[in-house]
């Protein structure tokens, strides 16, 4: 009998040892958990206050796109260097501004302006001038790229850069733009033809006639 009692209350010490055991170890186990949860969380603070620096935000469907059946009409300045014509959407607003025209509709915008050059541009003039200039003017400037492109009035330097619009006075929202700027010489006269709308827009066939069209006069 006192064997009997003896094995019974070693049993049952053992298995409160193991009972208490298996507890403390579930509790450090999730204690763990919780910690390693707390120090992968993202900084929120940190992300908000880099938000000003950065460039607006790339939509994936912007409404920036040029209706297929857009029709064009020849556009001749009438002040200033006359010597050319260029095709505009039909039905764009036109504001004049010295040798500077522009139209816009939307979201997008064809800007036009001439200016006596005794020297053609070149890629490299355009990389070490226009660029830093731009760079200087247009909110959040990335990405220029210089090349040498035909068009039918013949050579163009072609620079691409994308940039932030303007904040729209009535919504207040600002799109990320791509732009695409175009100069051409011939006999000390240059003409820039810049076109720009949202990025991702989907205005590739619209804004190749009107580079295509610009011809001298």
């Amino acid at each position: 009998m006192t064997r009997v009692r003896t094995s019974a209350i070693v049993g049952l010490v053992l298995c409160a040892v193991l009972t208490a055991g298996c507890s403390g170890s579930g509790s450090g186990s999730g204690s763990g958990k919780a910690s390693d949860n707390s120090a992968s969380a993202p900084d929120k603070t940190s992300s908000a206050g880099s938000a000003p620096d950065a460039a607006a935000p790339t939509e994936s469907n912007p409404p920036g796109d040029i209706p297929d059946n857009q029709a064009f009409v020849a556009y001749r300045p009438s002040g200033g260097f006359t010597g050319f014509t260029v095709k505009v959407p039909e039905g764009w607003a036109r504001t004049t501004n010295g040798a500077t025209t522009v139209f816009t509709d939307k979201l997008n915008r064809i800007q036009i302006s001439a200016a006596t050059a005794t020297a053609a541009p070149t890629v490299g003039s355009v990389t070490n001038t226009v660029v830093p200039q731009l760079r200087g003017r247009v909110s959040k400037f990335a990405h220029p790229k210089v090349s040498v492109v035909q068009r039918r009035a013949g050579t163009a330097v072609l620079l691409t850069y994308q940039g932030d619009s303007a904040t729209d006075p009535v919504t207040g929202k600002v799109v990320r733009d791509a732009f695409e700027r175009y100069a051409f010489h011939r006999q000390g006269h240059e003409v820039d033809l810049t076109l720009s709308g949202p990025v991702n827009a989907d205005n590739v066939d619209p804004w190749r006639i009107v580079s295509d069209s610009f011809g001298w006069r």
